[in-house]
Formats: C-alpha cells, structure tokens, sequence
C-alpha cells in the first residue's frame, strides 16, 4: 500500500474511533438526564419524548441509542445490583451475616417503596419489565449461590435459577400496596420467612434472622439507602462521563 492509502486508512480508523467516543458521551449524556428526570418525577410519567426535549434532541435520535425506556432502565437496574452487592459486602465486612444482609436489602426495598412514590415507581417498574426482571434474577441467582450455599448443597444451577424465579415473585408482591393494606411489617416478615423456606434455612434461623430484621429502624433506612443508591448513580455516572470527555480531549 502506498504512503498516502496508509495515510488514508489511518485517517478513516481516527475518524470511526473519534465518532464512537461521541457516540459513548451522547449515550452517557441521555442516560445522565433520564436517570435525573425518572428520580426526579418518577419513572412511568417520565415519556421518551419527555427525555429528549431536555437533552434537545429528537425523540428519534434517543431511541437510536435507546430503542425503549425499558433500556434506559436496564442501565440503572444494572446499577442498583452493583450497588445492592456493594452495601452487603460492606455490611459482611461489619460483622453482618450475608443471610442477614439480604433480608435487609428487601426490608430496605419494601420500606422505600412504603414512604416514597418514586422509590416505589422505581422498584415496581423494574419487576414488571421482563427486560429488567431478567438483569435482576441473573444477578440474585449468583448470589443466593453464594449467601445460600451452606443451605443448598449439592444444587444446579438450574435449581438456583428456578429458586429465583419464586423469590422475585415475592419480592414483587411484598413491594406492591394491595387494596386490603397489609401492614409493612408483615408483609415483610411473611416474605422473609418465604424466600428462606425456599433456599432450606432452618426453621429456628429464620426466625433469629427476621426477628432481628425488624428490629431495626427500617424505615428511616429505607429512606436512607434509596438516597445513596441515587448518590451512588450520580457519582459513578459522572465520573464515567468526566472520563470520556478527558479520553476525547486527549487524543
């Protein structure tokens, strides 16, 4: 190839490389504004075209990058499972058990959903979309193989699978505010003791494990968690962005 095809080439190559960098920040952008706007207003009346009049650009030039809502929401479903995993490695580290840490990740959820409409807008929108219903159980099925594994042994992947398609179900119906209100408390207790009965924890420690449970403040945690998990979405997406920006300036 001569000097100047070899010139060519290289410039092409730029070029792709520079517009796919372009491509990534306008996608971080629009999730940016999409998350801040369903925290903000609640994620069902949040419309696409909603989205993309705040960014300034065309409804079709959103769902280029993100053919539906539910794909903005995978992304920040993708994020409370990192964060999820991240609060119970640090409660493990402080002494909590991984079994305990778990029962407070619902209390926590069900609690949120309780007190804050967009909380609850959130989680139930998140159950509901198959696309994001299938992110959660992937994600709880290869946990459970680790919290549960004392409980469980000798099961199949398929086992652990199978399990999580019921506890995802509970999880469902414990978030949920039905016509005949039944008290947070015992929604959440009678979850609890569900989910366990299903991954073989014995009887006497599953009541240790929801009587201690409930004997914490989960309310005001409830409230607390969900505004760390949308710190938490603020902070890495930013920091995401910020990154890109530098990639982009330095070449």
């Amino acid at each position: 190839m001569s000097a100047e095809g070899i010139s060519t080439s290289t410039k092409v190559i730029k070029e792709k490389d520079m517009a796919l960098k372009k491509s990534s920040v306008t996608k971080h952008e629009i999730i940016k504004t999409a998350t801040r706007l369903f925290f903000q207003n609640g994620y069902s009346v949040t419309s696409p075209n909603i989205i993309a009049k705040e960014l300034g650009m065309s409804t079709g030039n959103l769902t280029y990058y993100y053919p539906t809502k539910e794909h903005l929401l995978s992304v920040l479903v993708a994020d409370l499972c990192k964060f999820q995993r991240k609060l119970i490695d640090d409660e493990t580290k402080e002494g909590i058990s991984s079994v305990m840490a778990v029962c407070l990740e619902l209390m926590t959820m069900a609690s949120a959903c309780e007190s804050n409409p967009v909380a609850k807008d959130f989680f139930i929108s998140s159950y509901q979309s198959p696309v994001t219903l299938k992110i959660i159980r992937e994600n709880d099925t290869e946990r459970s193989k680790e919290v549960y594994k004392e409980y469980c042994k000798g099961w199949t992947d398929e086992q652990f699978k199978e399990a999580e398609i019921l506890v995802s179900g509970i999880e469902y119906a414990t978030l949920m505010s039905l016509d005949e209100h039944i008290p947070l408390e015992t929604r959440i207790s009678g979850a609890l003791d569900k989910i366990l009965i299903i991954y073989g924890v014995p009887e006497a420690l599953r009541k240790t494990k929801i009587q201690k449970a409930l004997s914490y403040d989960y309310k005001h945690i409830g409230e607390r968690i969900f505004k760390e998990f949308k710190e938490y979405v603020d902070k890495t997406t930013e920091e995401t962005f910020e990154q890109m920006l530098h990639n982009i300036k330095s070449k």
